[in-house]
């Protein structure tokens, strides 16, 4: 075995259901097109909400990925969890009954789990008693159900977990990842993030917290992040998944490699359950925990995929987290944001942008900002241009934050 201290981790294989594209051809091309999926929300009436307005997954049909016994036993939290995990393992050629199972494991990371099948499962309990109720109810409600599930269809027996982190939870599993294969405690790990939290309960109390935008006359330019007039972010749904593998391990199988993922950094405000710490010092702290253990400076940043969540407090704040850390090398760095594309996916978003974020690096396409048409001041940075960029970044530092303080950052590098 590789010493841990040489050890590297590097990126095989990627899997996505998303607003934007359900599987990495379609996934690139909503990147490219540079087109808001948030619309009007179809999956229920949501008049009785200040906000209308959703990220959905309109192009997912669970049976064209798994068999109808096993369509009736996950419900949709889950459905993304493990048919993103398997389109992952197939884009990055392991198969699962060649492998040591037990040197591979599964980090997963979701802020709601299975609450919203929980949502839907109560009203038939209040319709016609608990015989009305799906008997997997007590299986598909915890966070744990994604990795769980995602271990027993691919076969996997190595370390397993989710943690409920909110919105940095993907980051988070991704960065948990990483640290298990470069100690050496396993191979290959599947990381990311999954959910579902499109049912009224779930929607309506973000929108009772006024954190979600009131843009419902004009969806497409709801989600703003950086922009002057935004005024909330858009919630949406869906999964990412990433193969994370020990690098000489994936060089000798010839696999191809997206990226190296070279560092990760994690810490809390301990400040309040939905706004950010004023100045961003523990934002900006994650990030350079991240860099240092990338062995990165500043200078070598050549973008940031940016949290960017179209709040108020948040991007600012970020703003001021980036400027602590970059310093000078903030003039020359690019940065954008993402979820103008694709909305919130709480959980699943840091997933999803570590995912456009190696994307960058393989393919050598920056997205925009999708609506930046009246930059903040205060989020005064190099914005990629409408149309993005045509670079291959060197260095890609990625954030996350969520609810109660909770930051986290992960750097991508060519490998």
């Amino acid at each position: 075995m590789i010493a841990a201290a040489t050890r590297r981790v590097v990126v095989t294989g990627i899997g996505v259901i998303t607003p934007i594209g359900t599987g990495l051809a379609a996934f690139r091309a909503g990147l490219r097109a540079e087109r808001s999926a948030v619309r009007t929300l179809t999956r229920f009436d949501p008049s009785p909400f200040r906000t209308h307005v959703a990220a959905q997954v309109d192009d997912f049909v669970p049976t064209d990925h798994l068999d109808s016994k096993r369509v009736k036993r996950l419900d949709r939290f889950g459905q993304f969890s493990v048919v993103a995990a398997q389109m992952a393992l197939a884009d990055a050629e392991i198969d699962m009954t060649h492998e040591d199972a037990e040197r591979v494991g599964v980090m997963m990371g979701t802020a709601l789990g299975g609450v919203g099948y929980a949502e839907e499962q109560l009203g038939r309990y209040i319709q016609g008693g608990l015989r009305n109720v799906d008997a997997t109810l007590a299986l598909a409600v915890f966070g744990g159900a994604s990795s769980c599930n995602i271990a027993i269809e691919c076969g996997v027996q190595g370390p397993n977990a989710t943690n409920a982190m909110s919105c940095a939870s993907g980051a988070i599993a991704i960065g948990e990842a990483w640290r298990l294969v470069k100690t050496g405690e396993a191979d290959v790990m599947i990381a990311g993030g999954a959910e579902a939290p499109l049912a009224p309960l779930c929607f309506g109390a973000f929108a009772l917290i006024r954190a979600m935008t009131t843009r419902n006359d004009d969806p497409a330019r709801a989600s703003r992040p950086f922009d002057r007039d935004r005024d909330g972010f858009v919630m949406g749904e869906g999964s990412a998944v990433l193969i994370l593998e020990e690098r000489e391990r994936a060089l000798a199988r010839g696999a191809r490699i997206y990226g190296e993922l070279r560092g990760y950094g994690t810490t809390n405000d301990a400040h309040h359950m939905t706004a950010p710490l004023p100045g961003g010092a523990q934002a900006a702290r994650a990030m350079r925990t991240a860099l240092r253990t990338a062995g990165a400076v500043p200078a070598e940043v050549t973008w940031v995929n940016a949290h960017g969540s179209s709040t108020p407090l948040n991007d600012p704040t970020e703003t001021e987290a980036m400027t602590q850390v970059l310093d000078e090398a903030l003039a020359t760095a690019w940065v954008s944001g993402t979820k103008g594309h694709h909305g919130h996916a709480l959980g699943a978003s840091g997933a999803f942008e570590a995912a456009i974020s190696l994307l960058a690096i393989h393919d050598g396409f920056v997205p925009a900002t999708v609506n930046l048409e009246h930059p903040d001041s205060a989020c005064a940075v190099r914005h990629v241009p409408a149309g993005g960029l045509a670079l291959r970044p060197e260095v890609v530092v990625s954030n996350s934050f969520g609810f109660g303080g909770i930051n986290a950052s992960l750097v991508f590098a060519r490998h």
